[in-house]
């Protein structure tokens, strides 16, 4: 497992939020519980399989959605 953050442009809404944790939780390999979107700091944190899905995969969810992401990172957990 690794752990992933995806630091986004400003969020406009607190629903940002919940769009963006719905399409994380959505994604096959992504740990759902482990699924958070802060608001003020615009910042998506979850951890995730590797082998499931990519952090690219990722990326491209939060962007189909219509927010842009600044920079994303992932770790071994």
């Amino acid at each position: 497992m690794k752990k992933a953050t995806i630091q986004l442009e400003s969020l406009a809404c607190p629903s940002c939020v919940l769009k963006i944790e719905n399409a994380m939780k959505s994604l096959k390999g992504v740990d759902k519980e482990s699924v958070k979107v802060l608001f003020n700091s615009s910042k998506a944190k979850f951890d995730f399989d590797e082998e499931e899905v990519s952090l690219k995969e990722a990326e491209d969810a939060i962007t189909a959605l219509g927010y842009e992401v600044k920079k994303a990172q992932a770790k071994d957990k």
